[in-house]
């Protein structure tokens, strides 16, 4: 892990331009205030957040645990913003988000937030490498840096003999590590999985962890994982849960 973690910050160092690479370790770039979600069901409120706050620094794995429907995936998708609070404030490396709109939430999104999911999401018909490449070209960057910045983050997962692969020709675990490859392409300063090792087995799980944990150390970003395995909780750094509507510490 040691050694991948000083591999993947000089490429983050070599390739990202100086505001996305400045040391933030232990800087806080997530941060929920008071944040209220509800959801009208005809006419009944149902409420899954309510004044939530949390922080999460730089170089911070945090595990977020608890049973289905306690609203995990709902503030997953208010922390990426992909989805929009009733009431409250995200703020990623800084930046508010309420008074955005769409378009400067969408450019905000695509330049600081990485996202892995349980199922890798892929595209089929492309390659690992082209896989990688699609984020960086539609945050602007050009096909060739945005090549050579894939195979550099493919060969940091190990993955430097797959890159000409498509999706289905890859096991479960290499396709999740090009997922976490695909997720940091554009350097983001906050990272957020959902299940990201629930749909393999217990030893390749925890090889993709250590990638994905490397990855954290190595770069300075913040991590929110969701996660029901509880042994996989208790190797990061702080562990949440959501109690009535609240972020409590585990």
């Amino acid at each position: 892990d040691c050694l991948l973690s000083r591999g993947l910050g000089d490429v983050y160092k070599r390739q990202m331009n100086r505001a996305q690479t400045a040391d933030e370790t232990g800087k806080v770039l997530l941060e929920l205030r008071g944040v209220k979600r509800d959801y009208n069901q005809g006419e009944t409120i149902i409420s899954v957040l309510s004044d939530a706050h949390l922080q999460i620094r730089g170089g911070e794995l945090t595990a977020l645990v608890g049973p289905s429907g306690s609203g995990k995936s709902t503030l997953l998708n208010i922390a990426g913003l992909l989805e929009r609070p009733t009431d409250g404030e995200v703020i990623i490396a800084g930046h508010p988000t309420s008074a955005l709109g769409n378009r400067r939430r969408g450019k905000l999104r695509g330049s600081h937030i990485g996202f892995v999911f349980q199922f890798h999401r892929l595209l089929p018909e492309f390659s690992a490498v082209e896989n990688v490449m699609v984020p960086q070209m539609l945050n602007g960057l050009a096909r060739d840096e945005a090549e050579d910045r894939a195979e550099a983050l493919l060969a940091m997962v190990g993955l430097q003999d797959r890159q000409s692969h498509r999706p289905g020709r890859l096991s479960g675990g290499e396709q999740q590590r090009v997922a976490i490859a695909r997720a940091v392409a554009n350097a983001p300063r906050v990272l957020l999985a959902d299940e990201p090792t629930g749909n393999l087995d217990p030893e390749t799980a925890d090889d993709v962890f250590s990638h994905l944990r490397a990855i954290i150390r190595g770069t300075g970003a913040a991590a929110l994982i969701v996660t029901h395995n509880e042994k996989l909780a208790q190797t990061m750094d702080r562990c949440l849960a959501i109690e009535d509507g609240q972020i409590v510490e585990r």
